[in-house]
């Protein structure tokens, strides 16, 4: 056996650095197969490493691509490095470097396979076929998500290769609506941790927790408390499965690589009395710290994550419930990068639905009265944003154009005169008017041309409600935005139907295609897929330091400009998920270009071409070659 500390060894280890091999986690330590010097670390000396790497294997936003994911270094011959080189029966159980039955010859004499698998090699593709029709076969959407899941965790590089090429048969099953049944039940179909658990237990040594993840490299952390999953309330840990989905679509819609991802779920207890007596509940059993306790753990790890990982690491907040989602992207947005997709992301894809919508309704922005069913974080924050580009298109103050939209919550209309007893971020939004209880009434006295459904709660979009639309509008715009598709406002097919086929709809959950008086209707999915991947990937390759409004006007006008005719022929404000990855290089280059505008970059010089390295630094799930 080769010692790693002899000059032979030191000269191979600097050609598998400079192939962009990955080197022993965050310590980028080496450790002999077998060998004396088994389970320590060499190589701690970071800069003698990357002094040695090839310049086309740091493309990622800055960061090398120790495992070989982007299309960049396609070409390149990889090392199955672990802590170890991976071989025989351990590399077959390393999800990120096992090939299945598609292990070449060669490289079963090479990594110690033979005797471990069939004798028959096989392609990826093949590989792919078999497990679609597996997957098919299934009828419970929930056990097309376990068997996803399964799959992830023995073979990741398939895993992400079936997504991508066939997103739109897939997103559903990893993400929304399935996702929701997946973390109301994590508990009993839990097999394996994905991501990080910190939990009160951890308070006082919440970096010590990050340091125990094997990665060093991490570009996004999508983080949750699982106080509010979708529209089914608290689940407390068991809201995992919201960042793991949101990451897998971080990889697989904009080429985020795995590696450079990291789920984390805060676990300050729930109120969830179903959770709390289920004896198969992962979390905390007690009720949900609130006040100093809540806010001094949540500091404690966004200082811990800054230190660990940099200024560039990407916090996404999700899934935070009101009171806390508005605070800590107030709290943080100055001092750290972070965005939160119920707020922000929401806010961004449904601008991008309106103003590729008038190009059916005519007019601008400023032209239509907006009205909203639900004032809490997507409510607002998708206000705020439409204000913003309205206030940006006409040089008009911004509290002007907020008197074009108007807000419903569950005590009605908000007017000036409830404004004493409503939460901070209700305020801007409380005009003077008569109070109005309910929404029906409120639609008929606004009159808005785009009804907006972002309530949680399902069928609040009445046949009376969607009709009075109808009356007094030639296309009604309706976005029935709730999740899961059991709490949207009203369903595709009864939008269709009230309005006589002239309603221009989108919603958040997937809906069938819809045959109205012998027409075929395509409904739009208003899905924050489309802008958080590219988001992502934008400030990844610009190397960005804050979020800044600016970038999520400019996500939602890269998104809005992929919708072709052909799309608005159907119906459609959105464009397809199958053109997903092409559409979110573009936002991702529309994005970083403002990131350099505003001097927040840090990856320089800029790329010439950002459309082309956006997609050059994007996760590629085809197979490499192994030495």
């Amino acid at each position: 056996m080769l010692s790693l500390f002899s000059s032979r060894s030191s000269k191979f280890l600097r050609r598998a650095a400079a192939a962009g091999v990955q080197c022993g986690g965050r310590r980028r330590g080496v450790v002999a197969r077998g060998g004396r010097e088994k389970g320590k670390a060499v190589m701690d000396n970071s800069r003698e490493v990357e002094a040695y790497m090839d310049p086309k294997a740091t493309v990622g936003g800055g960061v090398e691509d120790a495992y070989g994911e982007d299309r960049a270094t396609e070409e390149q011959l990889v090392t199955p490095w672990t802590f170890s080189v991976a071989s025989g029966y351990n590399l077959l159980r390393d999800p990120h470097h096992n090939k299945g039955l598609a292990f070449t010859e060669k490289e079963r004499d090479a990594h110690y396979l033979r005797g471990l698998l069939p004798p028959i090699v096989v392609s990826q593709e093949l590989q792919e076929r078999k497990l679609m029709s597996s997957l098919r076969q299934y009828k419970v959407p929930l056990q097309r998500y376990v068997a996803m899941v399964d799959l992830q965790e023995r073979n990741e590089r398939l895993f992400f290769k079936l997504l991508i090429d066939n997103v739109e048969e897939l997103l559903p099953v990893v993400y929304t609506p399935t996702v929701g049944e997946a973390c109301q039940k994590y508990g009993s179909i839990f097999r394996r941790p994905q991501g990080l658990y910190i939990s009160l237990k951890e308070k006082g040594k919440i970096l010590e927790v990050l340091k125990n993840w094997p990665v060093w490299s991490v570009q996004v952390i999508v983080v949750t408390d699982g106080e509010r999953i979708l529209g089914l309330g608290d689940l407390g840990c068991q809201g995992m499965g919201i960042p793991v989905g949101k990451l897998a679509l971080y990889t697989a819609l904009g080429g985020l690589r795995p590696s450079a991802c990291l789920p984390i779920t805060i676990d300050v207890g729930t109120n969830n009395e179903q959770l709390l007596n289920d004896e198969f509940y992962i979390g905390l059993r007690q009720r949900r710290a609130r006040g100093q306790e809540y806010d001094d753990l949540l500091h404690e790890f966004m200082c811990a994550v800054k230190q660990q990982y940099g200024e560039k690491v990407l916090v996404q907040f999700e899934d935070f419930a009101n009171h806390n989602a508005f605070d800590l992207l107030t709290r943080y947005s100055k001092t750290h990068l972070v965005f939160n997709d119920d707020i922000q992301g929401t806010a961004s894809v449904v601008l991008a639905g309106l103003v590729a919508v008038l190009k059916l309704v005519g007019g601008t922005l400023a032209d239509h009265t907006y009205l909203f069913l639900g004032a809490g974080e997507a409510g607002t924050g998708i206000a705020e944003l439409i204000a913003l580009e309205m206030s940006r298109q006409t040089g008009t103050p911004i509290e002007q154009n907020r008197e074009k939209i108007w807000l419903v919550d569950s005590k009605g209309l908000i007017v000036s005169s409830r404004l004493e007893s409503l939460q901070h971020f209700k305020k801007p939004w409380a005009h003077d008017h008569e109070p109005v209880n309910n929404l029906l009434d409120a639609v008929q006295v606004i009159k808005p041309s785009v009804l907006i459904g972002t309530s949680g709660v399902g069928k609040t979009f009445t046949q009376d409600v969607v009709e009075t639309m109808a009356s007094f509008n030639e296309k009604p715009v309706i976005l029935a935005l709730s999740n899961p598709t059991s709490q949207s406002e009203c369903t595709a097919e009864e939008a269709y139907t009230w309005t006589k086929g002239r309603a221009i709809f989108a919603s958040g959950s997937p809906f069938d295609p819809v045959e109205y008086e012998g027409k075929t209707f395509v409904p739009g999915q208003a899905n924050n897929a489309y802008i958080f991947p590219g988001l992502g990937l934008g400030l990844v390759i610009s190397g960005a330091i804050r979020v800044h409004d600016e970038m999520l006007l400019a996500a939602s006008e890269a998104l809005a400009q992929q919708v072709t005719q052909e799309n608005f022929d159907k119906g459609l404000i959105y464009p397809p998920f199958k053109s997903i990855r092409k559409i979110s290089a573009h936002i991702a280059a529309s994005v970083a270009a403002k990131v350099y505008e505003l001097g927040l970059a840090t990856r320089l010089p800029r790329p010439e071409n950002l459309v082309k390295y956006a997609e050059s630094c994007m996760y590629t799930p085809a197979y490499r070659c192994y030495r």
